[in-house]
C-alpha cells in the first residue's frame, strides 16, 4: 500500500454519500474491537473522510494511492489497516513506512505505539542524525513496524547484516510526492515499481486546497521592515502560539536570536541542529514551554502540533505547494487558525502563484503603520545583537567542533561563548 501520487490510471473510488458518512464508526469500517478501543482512548470518535474511504479497501489488501488535505487523518488511514492485518497474521518486519523528514518519522512511530500499545506492537525509527549502531541493534530485534527516512534505510539495507525487507507485507510512502522529489528517487522508484499493482485512488480532495476554518491573510511590506512587522504581529496576537517559517537555516537562527533579545520565548528548528536538539525544540514547543517555533520547511510536512494558533510565512515559500503544507500546521482536525504571509517587493510573483493554486484572493492583515514604526529602534538594536551572537556562535563552531552543552535554546543560550574551549584558545583574552 503506498500513499503515492503517480501511477498508471488507478481505479477511482466514488465519494460516499453524506448520510453514510455521519453514521460510520471505526467498527463499521471493519476495524477490530481492540483497535476501536485504542481509537476511543486517543479521542478519535469517528473516522475522517480519507479513513472512511481508505480503511475498508486496505483491509481487503488493495494497493492504495491516498490524496487528502493536510490534517485530515492520513496516518490513521494507513496505521489502522496495518495493525489490523498484523493482528490476523502476526510476523516480524511486517510494514515499512517511508517519510521525508525525521520529525515526521518519530511522530508516526508515536501514533503506531499509541494505537498498538494494547497489542504490544514494536516499532523502530531509522533516521539520519542518530547513531546507526543502536539502530542496527533495534533492527536485529526484528520490530513489527519500521519507520524510516530513505537515506538511512538504504544505508542499513546495504551495511547491516541480516536485515532485509523480503518478508515485508506493507509499504507506506507518507508525503510521497516529497519523497519522490528527494535525491533518493531511483531507490524509491524501485520500491514503488515493486509495490503498486492495480492501485485504487482514494481522493478526498484532488485539487490543492486549504482547510475551511483557516483564516488566511497577507501583508505587503518593504523587505527592510520585515523584522519590525513580525514583532508587531507577535505583540498584536500575543497569547497565541506561533509557527514562523523561514527559508534558510541561517535566517531561522538569526530571527530566533532577534526575538529572544526582545524577550519572546522563541525556539529554532532547522536542519543544521543536531537531532537531539531538533527533538528537544519540538518537544518544548509541544509542551507549551515555548510559544514561538521558528522553522525551515523541515517542519512544514505532517507535523501534528494541535495548539498552533498562527502560522507566519516570514519568507514566502518558493514552491506554492509548500504554502499549503506550512499553513496546514494550524487549523488541524476541525480547529480554527490563522495564517499570515509576508510579501515583499521581491515576492509578488510567488504570491500570485500561491493565490492561483488555492484559487482564492487573500485579504490584507490589518496593521497600524505608525505603531509598527515605533518599534523600529528596538528591533534595529536587537538585530545588531542577533548578528553579533550569530557571528560569535559561528566562530565558536570553527574553534571547537564538538557540541557545547545542550542548552541551545535557553535564554542565555549563547552564554556558552564565554567558556572558551581549552588548549591554544587560552591565549585569547578572557571576556
Amino acid at each position: 500500500m503506498a500513499a503515492s501520487e503517480e501511477h498508471d490510471s488507478p481505479t477511482e473510488v466514488p465519494q460516499p454519500a453524506v448520510e453514510e458518512e455521519e453514521t460510520k464508526t471505526f467498527k463499521d469500517l471493519g476495524v477490530t474491537d481492540v483497535l476501536c478501543e485504542a481509537c476511543d482512548q486517543l479521542g478519535w470518535t469517528k473516522p475522517t473522510k480519507i479513513q472512511i474511504e481508505a480503511i475498508p479497501l486496505a483491509l481487503q489488501g488493495r494497493d492504495i494511492i491516498g490524496l487528502a488535505e493536510t490534517g485530515s487523518g492520513k496516518t490513521g488511514a494507513f496505521a489502522l489497516p496495518i495493525l489490523n492485518a498484523l493482528l490476523e497474521t502476526p510476523q516480524r518486519l511486517f510494514a515499512l513506512v517511508l517519510t521525508p523528514t525525521r520529525e515526521l518519522a518519530f511522530q508516526i512511530s508515536e501514533q503506531f505505539e499509541a494505537l498498538g500499545s494494547s497489542i504490544g506492537v514494536q516499532s523502530a525509527v531509522i533516521v539520519g542524525g542518530i547513531d546507526s549502531m543502536s539502530q542496527s541493534l533495534a533492527l536485529a530485534k526484528k520490530p513489527h513496524i519500521v519507520i524510516a527516512t530513505p537515506g538511512r534505510l538504504i544505508d542499513h539495507l546495504e551495511n547491516t547484516k541480516g536485515f532485509n525487507l523480503r518478508a515485508l507485507k506493507y509499504l507506506v510512502m507518507d508525503e510521497a510526492d516529497r519523497i519522490l522529489n528527494m535525491d533518493f528517487e531511483t531507490e524509491v522508484q524501485k520500491l514503488q515499481r515493486a509495490a503498486l499493482k492495480n492501485p485504487v485512488k482514494c481522493a478526498v480532495s484532488s485539487k490543492y486546497q486549504t482547510v475551511e476554518k483557516l483564516q488566511q491573510y497577507y501583508l505587503f511590506i518593504p523587505s527592510k521592515f520585515k523584522d519590525t512587522y513580525l514583532v508587531y504581529i507577535l505583540n498584536e496576537l500575543a497569547g497565541n502560539s506561533f509557527m514562523i517559517f523561514c527559508s534558510t537555516c541561517n535566517n531561522t537562527q538569526r530571527t530566533a536570536l532577534l526575538l529572544r533579545n526582545l524577550g519572546f520565548t522563541a525556539i529554532p528548528l532547522h536542519g543544521q541542529m543536531s537531532q537531539s536538539k531538533r527533538l528537544g525544540s519540538l518537544n518544548k514547543f509541544k509542551a507549551k514551554a515555548r510559544s514561538i517555533l521558528l522553522a525551515t520547511d523541515v517542519a512544514s510536512r505532517g507535523l501534528d502540533i494541535p495548539h498552533v494558533d498562527v502560522v507566519v510565512n516570514f519568507d514566502i515559500p518558493t514552491h506554492s505547494k509548500d504554502y499549503i503544507h506550512r499553513v496546514g500546521r494550524t487549523a488541524r482536525a476541525g480547529r480554527s487558525g490563522k495564517a499570515i504571509t509576508f510579501v515583499t517587493q521581491y515576492d509578488v510573483e510567488l504570491f500570485q502563484r500561491i493565490e492561483h493554486l488555492i484559487g482564492k484572493k487573500l485579504p490584507v492583515f490589518p496593521t497600524q503603520d505608525d505603531e509598527v514604526m515605533m518599534l523600529t529602534e528596538r528591533v534595529t538594536e536587537a538585530q545588531r545583537f542577533a548578528r553579533m551572537e550569530l557571528r560569535e556562535h559561528g566562530e565558536k563552531k570553527k574553534r571547537t567542533r564538538e557540541d557545547v552543552g545542550d542548552n541551545d535554546d535557553t535564554e542565555g543560550a549563547l552564554g556558552v561563548r564565554n567558556k572558551v574551549a581549552g588548549g591554544k584558545m587560552k591565549k585569547r583574552k578572557g571576556r
